[in-house]
Order: C-alpha cells, then structure tokens, then sequence
C-alpha cells in the first residue's frame, strides 16, 4: 500500500477542498472519502506511523522543472495547465506577460536560481520571501527570530537556526509532484523529497512533510475522544437519505451558495449554531439574494429570469431535503470538532514558529493547515482551522504581509 503522501490523484493541485465541504460537494463518495481521511489521521496520531504534510501560507504558487515538450527548464504560476500553457524560460519571457512587477520578480529569481536544484520533472510549491529585503530580525516574547511574512502568517525562524535563511537569495517550500509526458495529461502526487535535490546557498528549500510524529502521538483519552467524534459521524452520515446528497452534488451551483453563507460565519470566527435555525436561514439569504438581483433588472424579462433561477434553486427545499440538510449541516459540524482536535496535536510538529501580527504586536497562531488523503480513494482534502486561519485572513486587525506600513 502507497505511503499517506504518496497516493496520486489525477487532478491538478490547483484548488483543494475543505474536508467537511466534501459534503456539499462530493455527494455520497467525497463524504465517505473525508471519513476516511479523518481515521487515517487518527491512525498515524495514535502511533501507527505515516508522514502529514503541512500547507505553508506563502505566495504565489511556483512551478518548475523540465518541460516535457523541449526539456527546457521553466518557472511558471497556475497558467501552466491552461489549454495553451504558459511557462517561462528567460527574463524576456516574463517582461512580455506584463504581470505584476512584484510577482515578476519572484519568477525571475526563480528562473534564475531555481535550476542548480537539479529537478527532475516538474514540481510545485509556495513563494515564501524574495531575497534579504523580506526578512526580519524580530524579537518576540523575548525569543530573537529571523522572520518572512509572505501572507497572513508570519513564520520565525530561532536566530540561532538561522544561518541558511540569511544567506538565501530566496525561499520556497514544495508540495506537490508532477509526472507526465505532456502538461495536460500530468498527473499529481502529494510530496516533494528535497533531500533527492542538489544543495544551494542560494535557495532556502523547504519539503511539506511532518516526518517524526511521536511528539504528537494522541494519548489513550485523546485517541478515545477522537473515536467517539467519528464514530457519531458515522451514525449520522448513515441516517442522511444518499438521494438528498446525490441531489445536491449535482447541483453544484447551490452547493457553492451553501457555501458562500456558511462561510459569512467562518469569517467571523464563528461555528453553525443551532442546524435548524441555519437552514431556515439559508433559505431566507437564497431568496434576499435573487430578489435583490431581480429588483435590479430593468426589464420583466430578465427580473422572471432571475425570479425562474431563484425558485430552481428553491425547488430542492422539499420538506424531506430539508430534515436531511439540517443533518449534513450536524455532520459537517462533528467533521469540523474532528478535524480541530486533529489539528491541535499536529500544530505541537511544527519546526518554525508561527505568529499573526495584530496593530498591537504579535499573537501565536497554528500552520495554514494539512493535507490529508483518503488512501482508498486517493482524493485530497484540507484540513484548516478555519475559524482561527480564515478568520486571521479576513480579520482587518490582522496585518497582511503585503500590506504597506502605516
């Protein structure tokens, strides 16, 4: 059996979903595969080994290697799989996108540090800092750091660890690897190996992965706690009618509006309250929403084309869809007090201290999240602290990295 991080998926690593929106969107499948990647975390946390990759906040998303078509090295952003790929393989090359000159930068210091890495094939990563301007000597809760702030979160290197960090010209962290005769037909595996790369003064190169999880290994209570959360999971998941999640995971247009309102709470840092009253709610926001849009039309053609789209997607409200979306709104709650108590125990792994900078200094926060997979159906979730990360990313009291001094 493959390794936790090595199971492959063919989609790209482009956007990945968060574990208990599996349930709005991957119908009775993708919330099965989230059950499982949920056990097998419990499983490598109570002692049975493995390896967990870490999601870095960094910026933007780098891709490199050989392009299979002329075996020219290149960098490139997510352009790489459009239907005409877009990779980059001179500063020319960059110039003439014309994109932002801060992203330009990234990719030219990419471009030209990049391959002395000896990669093979293509991989991805996260942009972490450009050279010495975007690191910091920092002192927090009396501890000297060499800090990069490339998002929301600000990771600390321990001066005294680091001396490779000061002389890197820049800094990435890989993810993710790509193998394929053509960019179209790659496939994707989580994990990149930087040890099989060659070494460089220049290039701060960081792998995902957790490799030693004894610090983290679940206690006998902590183990039994977790049970009992997925064991109500279970319960609950068989008691939902599958035609109510079959219905919705074929309406992904009101999955995503599902979505959208649930998250108008994560951004406040807040879980769904009471299941019955949110799905009163939801419906209420679907109606406020086409109405206000239909008010906006100026002709009674496109106000009834609003109002059709509007009662389409109200159709699926029957009186049984209802009782079974209040308990996919339970469900997806019980997957979330899994997935933190998860979270809890991999954030003690960390070997780079994590802070969000506040106006009035500097708070402990948890990494961006995890990655899991469902070892039987090779699918790929995250697992974020949404409450704490979404929150920081949304908070105006939390200073990003890209924004200006005051």
């Amino acid at each position: 059996m493959k390794a936790f991080y090595e199971i492959i998926t063919e989609a790209k690593n482009t956007h990945m979903q968060h574990i208990e929106d599996k349930v709005l969107y991957g119908g009775v499948k993708g919330t099965r595969q989230a059950i499982f990647a949920l056990r097998d975390m419990r499983d490598m946390l109570s002692g049975h080994g493995g390896s967990v990759s870490v999601k870095w906040d960094g910026a933007p998303a780098v891709f490199a290697g050989t392009d299979p078509r002329d075996k020219q090295f290149f960098v490139a952003t997510k352009g790489i799989f459009n239907k005409n790929p877009k990779v980059f393989k001179t500063d020319g090359d960059i110039d003439d996108d014309q994109m932002h000159p801060q992203l330009a930068n990234k990719l030219k210091l990419a471009l030209k540090h990049l391959p002395a890495l000896g990669i093979k094939g293509v991989i991805q990563g996260d942009f972490l800092f450009a050279g010495q301007s975007d690191l910091s000597n920092k002192t927090i809760d009396g501890q000297k750091y060499v800090t990069f702030h490339p998002n929301t979160i600000l990771y600390a290197v321990p001066e005294a660890q680091a001396g490779a960090l000061k002389k890197a010209k820049m800094g990435i962290v890989w993810h993710t690897t790509y193998t394929g005769s053509t960019f179209e037909t790659m496939s994707a595996s989580f994990g990149v190996d930087v040890s099989k790369l060659n070494k460089t003064s220049a290039v701060w190169s960081q792998d995902a992965f957790l490799r030693d999880l004894t610090s983290a290994t679940m206690t006998k209570r902590e183990t039994d706690e977790v049970n009992k959360t997925l064991s109500e999971i279970g319960k609950l998941f068989n008691n939902i009618a599958g035609s109510t999640i079959r219905d919705l995971e074929k309406n992904p247009e009101l999955a995503q509006h599902i979505e959208t309102y649930n998250n108008t709470f994560v951004r406040k840092g807040e879980m769904i309250g009471n299941e019955v009253a949110h799905a009163a709610k939801l419906i209420h926001w679907i109606k406020d929403k086409y109405n206000k849009q239909a008010s906006q039309r100026k002709t009674p053609k496109g106000k009834t084309t609003v109002r059709d789209k509007r009662d389409k997607l109200l159709s699926f409200f029957s009186l049984k869809n209802k009782v079974n979306l209040v308990d996919m709104f339970r469900l997806q709650k019980l997957i979330v007090v899994a997935k933190l108590k998860l979270i809890n125990k991999l954030n003690r792994l960390q070997n780079v201290d994590t802070f969000v900078k506040t106006k009035s200094g500097y708070k402990v926060t948890g990494a961006e999240g995890y990655v899991a997979i469902d070892k039987l159906g090779g699918d790929a979730v995250k697992l974020i602290d949404r409450l704490e990360f979404s929150y920081n990313n949304f908070s105006p009291d939390i200073v990003k990295g890209w924004d200006k001094p005051k």
